[in-house]
């Protein structure tokens, strides 16, 4: 249940920043536009203040895969597997926990929080209405016409795609929001898509106990935005726990005769059938639709300031919306289809924070902490973890897309499972690591890393791509032993050994 309404003066029409969407970005957003500079703020949610991350994707999903890989370690290490056994996870106790980190749906924190730091909240359904307008729809159907002195901040994000697939809409499947908030554990579950929503959904619908998990991919690989070998381990690891995994084939209808609305989470009617366009037929007890996302953009009153409704909404490196004058409308977020992931968004809502108390008070911003880079880690530069088992880390680009960019391209890949580090991790360790470097620069442009433990390397290698450092500095970034880490020195030896055979 969401927090009461803010206690916010009825009659306030005006704020000097407005942010529409009240999520992880627009939080920050509004805070980095007002913390110093004298400005005021309001962000109107018409959910709860926190967003899709923090309710129904980033966290409640790491709370549900956290317990399988632990698990799945405990099976994997002389001393725990002999207690552990073939014991099955308490399926309620993780999905009590699970309910603890997104607060019951509760956003009475986040709204605390807003308002500590002086940030108001309405409740409502916003819609641009002119210039520096806005006019918001509240729960009970009345109408506030709210402006903004100096800003106004789109941050309304984006939702599950559901493909024009005969029946699939009809049949109401479970979306990523379902799958994160699950209370009913079916027997037999059909995933549509294999990217990483589709992917970690799959590693803790089995851990959590459904007998049946088939995952359908019309491409020719799972996770087809990776390194080739990210997507094949994640494969044959899923092949392994008893996934079926379908490559290369789409789904061509789906039906289902006895449809509920259940709600979030809940088995919604009776069985599905699910047909490949192979004529390959799948009974299950849910289907799962992991296939992309769409901006939220309709409805949103683009066409007042002379935008086009739906797609996503263009900006520039800083934030500021393309094709309105007057620097005074911006997008963050997935909204923008930059990099749709959280903290790409917070990143950007941390550039547009800034560039708006700037332009407020009249000071040059392109010599501030964002103005040099404000493109940095959003143009081919974006991190990103994949939380299957085994976990994968990247940042930056793949070796075809170094190639496809018209980079002189140099890789280096090793197999992390010859490492003390992961040695002592468990026993079966499987893992690679991949860098693709710039030869004309001698710098890194991409890195991916696939096995336990590796996530946290992540941060590491977008420092090596973003701060463009060179590979005969990384030499001397000596790696602690025996950790994961030591991936680094083994990659450059590699790296090292290729040049002095040619």
């Amino acid at each position: 249940m969401a927090a009461e309404q803010a206690a916010v003066d009825p009659a306030r029409s005006e704020w000097d920043v407005i942010v529409v969407g009240g999520a992880a970005a627009g939080e920050n957003a509004a805070q980095y536009a007002t913390q110093f500079s004298g400005l005021d703020a309001v962000i109107v949610e018409k959910e709860l203040v926190g967003g899709e991350c923090s309710y129904w994707a980033c966290m409640p999903s790491k709370a549900l895969l956290r317990p399988v890989e632990l698990l799945s370690q405990a099976r994997d290490l002389p001393g725990t597997k002999e207690i552990v056994g073939r014991h099955e996870l308490d399926v309620a106790a993780v999905l009590a926990r699970r309910d603890a980190v997104v607060k019951n749906l509760d956003d009475s924190s986040q709204v605390d929080w807003a308002l500590g730091v002086g940030i108001d909240i309405v409740r409502g359904t916003a819609r641009l209405a002119g210039v520096k307008t806005i006019v918001v729809t509240a729960p009970d159907g009345s109408e506030r016409t709210l402006t903004a002195r100096q800003a106004i901040v789109l941050d309304t994000g984006s939702s599950a795609a559901v493909p024009p697939v005969t029946g699939l809409a009809e049949a109401m499947p479970w979306t990523s929001r379902d799958v994160t908030n699950i209370h009913e554990i079916p027997r037999r579950v059909v995933l549509i898509g294999g990217g990483v929503v589709a992917c970690e959904s799959a590693t803790w619908l089995r851990g959590l106990g459904v007998e049946h998990v088939t995952l359908v991919e019309g491409g020719p690989r799972l996770l087809g935005k990776l390194e080739p070998f990210a997507g094949e381990i994640v494969r044959q690891g899923f092949v392994d726990a008893g996934v079926a995994v379908h490559l290369g084939v789409h789904v061509e209808s789906v039906s289902r005769d006895d449809v509920r609305d259940t709600g979030y989470g809940h088995v919604h009617g009776g069985e599905v059938s699910v047909t490949l366009a192979d004529g390959t037929v799948i009974q299950a007890d849910e289907v799962v639709v992991a296939a992309g996302r769409s901006p939220n953009s309709s409805g949103l009153g683009l066409e007042s300031v002379g935008l086009s409704e739906g797609g996503y909404v263009e900006v520039d490196d800083h934030l500021g919306v393309v094709g309105v004058d007057g620097d005074w409308l911006y997008a963050i977020g997935d909204l923008t289809g930059r990099a749709l992931l959280t903290h790409m968004g917070k990143y950007q809502a941390r550039i547009a924070g800034e560039v708006i108390s700037a332009r407020a008070a009249g000071t040059p911003f392109d010599s501030g902490r964002f103005g040099r880079h404000t493109d940095v880690a959003d143009h081919r530069k974006v991190p990103q973890v994949t939380f299957t088992d085994p976990e994968i880390g990247s940042v930056g680009l793949t070796e075809a897309e170094a190639r496809e960019a018209g980079l002189d391209v140099e890789t280096a890949e090793y197999d992390l499972a010859a490492l003390a580090g992961t040695y002592v991790l468990r026993d079966n360790y499987v893992g690679r690591a991949k860098i693709v470097v710039d030869r004309s620069k001698d710098t890194l442009v991409g890195a991916t890393f696939v096995g336990t433990g590796v996530a946290e390397l992540n941060h590491s290698a977008t420092m090596a791509v973003v701060g463009e450092l060179p590979i005969s500095a990384l030499w001397h970034v000596v790696p602690s032993y025996p950790t994961v880490s030591e991936i680094w020195l083994r990659l450059l030896e590699t790296l090292n050994n290729q040049r002095h055979q040619r």
